[in-house]
């Protein structure tokens, strides 16, 4: 049996060429606004794992494991947790970038898997000027992407200050926060009809206010100080009182990226504390990117088919790619030379004779339009 497991995915051809290409962008930028890479085991142990957010329903869906020596493992969900242990002994801020597996044992959804590739930047050691950064960084990708990106941002101090005001108890902030979160999923009605358990309707109702509502409230002034500082890079973002983000170390500036066009969340990250020290970063998803991204994935390939010239094809393929191009030679039957060229998208194919090296010109036929021009070496 050669099926793989449900909520999880073999990429090849195009597709895959596809998501080499996005994060070939993605590095290229992290590493042009000074990020770092790093790597971490997908491994861990499940207490580390879990950290002190094992009520998170990211957390609750961790594929556990054991070893041989019945050690409680788990497979990371996420990349951010295991900067507690990278952080250590850094000069701050510290910027790292990581694209990696993350896997979650949560129900399969159209575009939902269980194993999916996160691509993340992180500061440590960061302030509001620092969100700014990740945001711009975030812009650049989306424009070298071809994507039009609709920016947001809210605070979670100000949502705690909004719960204050409307007097939710503190065990229920969780729950009414985790409510809340679901906006834009299900109706209005129902988010309001699930927070009359927690008699924090009335909560939904202060988010829709106009924006001078939530200028009474002290950490608002770190979404203004925000919208300002990604001003000076151009670029300008939106205040939206309902975004959440459902991870609860979050404690100040969080935002989410959309496309136009697209229901789901491409982006999300936000502030936190670790190790108190603040810090700040931002996840991107790759499968998402890739339903939304307009990048051309088409590169000019070359087949070199050797007609009985084996040594003058390997040659040409030498020569050609001390010119940057790609190649491969083709050594099966000249008849199937062509199909071959097609089932794996090679823009041109190159014919070596005897013919051809004693003249050393060499025919290349175009297998979109048919057409042939010679090749002189």
């Amino acid at each position: 049996m050669t099926d793989t497991v449900k909520g999880f995915k073999d990429y090849s051809g195009e597709e895959a060429i596809r998501r080499e290409q996005i994060r070939n962008v993605l590095v290229e930028t992290f590493e042009s606004y000074g990020f770092e890479p790093a790597e971490t085991p997908i491994v861990e142990q499940e207490e580390f794992v879990k950290g002190d957010n094992a009520g998170d329903e990211a957390v609750s869906d961790i594929f556990r494991l054991k070893d041989k020596g019945e050690r409680k493992l788990a497979l990371r969900y996420e990349l951010t947790f295991q900067l507690k242990r990278l952080m250590q002994n850094k000069k701050l801020p510290y910027k790292r970038y990581q694209i990696g597996e993350v896997f979650r044992d949560e129900p399969v959804a159209e575009n939902r898997f269980r194993q999916f590739t996160q691509c993340d930047v992180d500061i440590l050691g960061s302030s509001v000027k620092e969100d700014a950064e990740v945001l711009a960084l975030t812009n650049d990708v989306f424009s070298k992407l071809g994507i039009k990106p609709i920016i947001l941002v809210n605070n979670r101090e100000l949502l705690n200050e909004i719960l204050d005001d409307n007097g939710v108890k503190e065990k229920d902030r969780t729950s009414v926060l985790r409510e809340i979160d679901k906006y834009g999923k299900i109706s209005d009605a129902e988010i309001k009809k699930n927070l009359k358990k927690f008699k924090a309707e009335n909560v939904f109702d202060s988010l829709k206010k106009e924006e001078k509502y939530f200028s009474q409230f002290n950490a608002y002034k770190d979404v203004i100080a925000l919208i300002e500082y990604c001003k000076l890079y151009g670029f300008k973002v939106e205040f939206s009182p309902t975004v959440i983000r459902g991870l609860s170390y979050y404690n100040k500036n969080i935002f989410e990226v959309k496309a136009q066009g697209v229901k789901e969340t491409i982006v999300g990250g936000g502030s936190y504390m670790f190790n108190g020290v603040q810090c700040t970063g931002i996840s991107f998803g790759l499968a998402r990117l890739g339903m939304v991204s307009k990048i051309k994935t088409e590169k000019e390939r070359y087949l070199i088919i050797s007609l009985e010239q084996d040594k003058e094809a390997i040659k040409l393929s030498s020569a050609l790619r001390k010119k940057g191009k790609n190649c491969m030679v083709y050594y099966g039957k000249p008849s199937k030379a062509l199909d071959y060229a097609n089932s794996y998208g090679f823009q041109k194919a190159v014919f070596v004779g005897e013919k051809e090296t004693k003249a050393k010109k060499f025919k290349v036929k175009d297998m979109k339009t048919g057409k042939e021009e010679v090749l002189k070496i």
